[in-house]
């Protein structure tokens, strides 16, 4: 979703989002594509706050230093792309990317050819396809769940790993006004602290973990049909029809108190496997 912005052209648009029914809104919201990580649709209809250190950036800086780099469930390849770019001409003799969801896949290598980029299609849960130490630097946005052991392995003696994570109850306001009060249990996984106690298991040191909460704004009822659809974990078995009386209710509420406001939740990630 793109950082919050109030231009004249957002609030046209709102205002002319404002005159379409719930059914328009939800037809625009399930025709749209769900496959990759680009965002853009949502501009004048969701916002999000971004982190203080600029992921994308940061990983353009240390691809340039590196000499073969792995970027893990990379998606449809678009942060990659906008890092490389920024990295240029100074980028990895290899890089190479996993990607376990089939319409990401080919969206991905699309977008990655044009840098010699390979995408590797690799189920999210299962060991990395590649030798032991064969990367001075693994990188990822946002993974389901990152696989220590493996990234350790992976890494050769003094490589890093530097990634962005998703934290603990992220966006949790949308998720509990469809499925209720959740346990807090249920969301620990992704808590820094567990984290970091996992990669140290594995055996890397950590070196930088920052964590940063975050606003979220749905302008219009099109907007959070096509993120649940698109972020098909927040609600499992979302489906426009299940949840039509939820949707229609929030409808009316954003129509008369204003953008639904939620926060995500996302920390940074640095890891450096010890030399030899």
């Amino acid at each position: 979703m793109k950082e919050p912005q109030h231009t004249q052209d957002t609030q046209d648009t709102q205002e002319t989002q404002d005159t379409r029914t719930f059914d328009d809104l939800v037809a625009e919201g399930v025709a749209v594509p769900t496959e990759g990580w680009d965002f853009s649709w949502f501009e004048g209809r969701a916002t999000e706050a971004r982190p203080s250190w600029g992921y994308a950036t940061s990983l353009a800086e240390r691809l340039s230093r590196a000499t073969a780099a792995l970027d893990i469930q990379t998606g449809g390849g678009e942060v990659l792309d906008f890092a490389l770019r920024r990295a240029a001409p100074k980028v990895p003799p290899l890089t190479v990317t996993t990607e376990g969801w089939p319409p990401n896949v080919a969206k991905a290598t699309a977008v990655l050819r044009p840098h010699g980029v390979a995408v590797v299609a690799a189920p999210e849960d299962a060991p990395l396809p590649f030798a032991d130490g064969a990367f001075d630097l693994v990188s990822s946005r946002h993974p389901v769940s990152p696989h220590w052991a493996e990234i350790a392995r992976v890494l050769q003696p003094g490589g890093s790993y530097f990634a962005q994570h998703v934290g603990p109850r992220s966006v949790f306001e949308l998720v509990e006004y469809f499925l209720g009060p959740l346990p807090q249990e249920q969301s620990n996984g992704r808590h820094p602290d567990r984290e970091r106690a996992a990669a140290e298991a594995a055996g890397l040191d950590v070196v930088d973990l920052r964590a940063e909460r975050l606003r979220i704004e749905f302008h219009d009822i099109a907007a959070v049909v096509h993120f649940l659809r698109k972020v098909v974990w927040m609600v499992p078995d979302f489906t426009v029809e299940a949840y039509e009386p939820r949707l229609r209710a929030l409808h009316e509420q954003i129509r008369s108190d204003g953008p639904f406001v939620a926060h995500s939740t996302r920390h940074l990630f640095e890891a450096r496997k010890p030399d030899a």
